[in-house]
This record gives C-alpha cells, structure tokens and sequence, in this order.
C-alpha cells in the first residue's frame, strides 16, 4: 500500500529519473563542446491500482490537485517529498470490480526562499529632521576666481555666483565670499 497526499495506491512499480541537461555547440573537427551543465528535477512513475468505493472521488483529488500544483509527499517503497503531479493516466477495464488502472508521473520541486520580509506600520508619522549646514565663508586676496574657488572647497561655480553676486572678472579683494 502506497500513499499521495491523501489517497491510498496499489503501486505495483515505482521507477525513477535522474538528469541533467548539457549545452553542446558544434567544433570544426571532433565532438562538440559543452560548456554548461544543469541539474533537472528528479522524476518518479508510479503504476498500479487505486481501488475501493471511492476510487472515483480520490482520482478527482488527484487530478484537482495536480491542475494546482499543490507540492505533495508520496510514500511508497521509495519516498518522494516535496513533489507535484505531471500527469495522471487511468485505465478502467472489467478485471477490476471497485477501481481502476492508474499511471502517475511526478516531480520533485525546490521551493525558493525568499528574504523579503513584511514590516509592519504603526501609522505615526516621524519627524523629517531638516538638514542644517552652517555656511563657509572665504576671504578674498588678490586673483581668487570663481572657478579656483570651487575646486578648493567642491562647490559648483553657479552656486558660488548664486551666492555672491559678483561678477567673474570683478571680485573684490578683502571681502568675505560664501563657498559653502
């Protein structure tokens, strides 16, 4: 007696695959090259017989869930966690009374896990802190332009003249200029 999710199977013979995929390109002389190889998802066929008075309303289940991909475990002679139903062939014929024939394919899935994590509003608001900068201010000698200026302390030149309103070519000497 074998089980899948909530069902109960005669299982006749379990088979299993294991695979990998592998990329090939063509070379001018001998075999080809891979340079890729990928791991596929184990797969189990299952043959055997559901039977008993509700053999119907199981195979419904089954098939329900298969057309979901709800993840099922199977227990068998081998055991198959984390699995989902491919496909579902069934056979009725009269050497069976109360059931029918029936050949399950299924394979396993890995679950991705995610750190993403919900955080949780309290509904009040924080205060937004203002930035504050305390200006810098230069005293000018003789030469100091807007352009040496902005390399010395890393404002642009726009706002330098933003801020001072002097002309390029008519700074005075001695006065303080904001650079910050």
């Amino acid at each position: 007696m074998a089980r899948l999710g909530k069902v109960n199977l005669i299982i006749e013979s379990e088979g299993d695959n294991s695979s990998i995929e592998a990329t090939s390109y063509p070379a001018e002389k001998g075999i080809p090259y891979t340079d890729h190889v990928q791991e596929k998802p184990d797969e189990f066929t299952l043959s055997g017989y559901i039977i008993g008075k509700n053999y119907q309303s199981d195979k419904e289940y089954l098939k329900k869930e298969m057309k979901k991909g709800t993840i099922m475990t199977y227990v068998g002679r081998n055991i198959a966690k984390n699995v989902i139903i491919l496909s579902i062939d069934g056979n009725v014929d009269s050497s069976i009374a109360n059931g029918s024939a029936i050949s399950i394919k299924l394979q396993t899935i890995r679950i991705a896990n995610t750190s993403w994590v919900s955080v949780k509003n309290s509904g009040k608001k924080k205060p937004v802190s203002k930035k504050t900068t305390t200006a810098v201010y230069h005293v000018t000698r003789r030469g100091d332009t807007y352009w040496e200026l902005s390399k010395k302390y890393g404002t642009s030149i726009a706002q330098l003249r933003a801020w001072n309103k002097y002309p390029d070519k008519k700074i005075p000497v001695g006065v303080k200029l904001r650079v910050k």
